[in-house]
């Protein structure tokens, strides 16, 4: 690897900015990780190593956890993974998508502080990678810090309180004396 490659660079800097990333080291983690897997996907293609029906079948089961989410997965579709694919799976980039913030440097925050829960369990990694199964599961722990909607307010409790206000309002206020007009002698 190039240490000054600007493709490289600029390429990072955009995945870094899209999905928050404090650094670049958790990007490459990721990719570290998809290599990983592509690399024994390739291995098992070439059929090197002892039992690869076995190891295959353990590999496309964590894909199928994590990483793609369709019944039939063969080794052709994890070689077709990028790091984009992974980086989606990240409990920060969950939160984002769930629209329960509005960035990803606010989901980072939020998890971060512990305001984020994963079954009942609450998750302070933003790089958590969530399965299928748990994504359903992401929620708040405890009120919520951010809402996209406005908690709706029945029309009977609105028109209540407008009179209350008034009313009250009226009664705060001072009341004003007109001068009267001094009439000429």
């Amino acid at each position: 690897m190039r240490l000054w490659d600007k493709d490289r660079i600029e390429t990072e800097t955009k995945l870094k900015d899209e999905y928050g990333l404090k650094n670049s080291r958790e990007l490459w983690r990721m990719q570290t990780i998809l290599r990983k897997i592509r690399r024994e996907a390739r291995r098992l293609l070439s059929s090197k190593g002892a039992d690869p029906e076995a190891r295959a079948a353990r590999l496309i089961k964590r894909v199928k956890t994590f990483l793609i989410k369709k019944p039939e997965v063969t080794l052709d579709d994890i070689l077709s993974l990028q790091t984009r694919d992974i980086l989606e799976r990240r409990l920060q980039t969950i939160v984002v998508r769930k629209h329960m913030a509005k960035t990803a440097k606010m989901a980072r925050q939020y998890i971060t502080h512990g305001h984020i829960q994963i079954e009942s369990q609450v998750s302070s990694a933003p790089s958590y990678l969530v399965s299928f199964e748990e994504e359903h599961q992401v929620a708040w722990n405890g009120k919520p810090l951010y809402s996209t909607t406005a908690p709706a307010q029945p029309a009977a409790e609105a028109a209540a309180e407008k009179p209350e206000k008034a009313a009250h309002a009226k009664a705060q206020e001072k009341p004003v004396e007109k001068a009267e007009p001094v009439a000429a002698q």
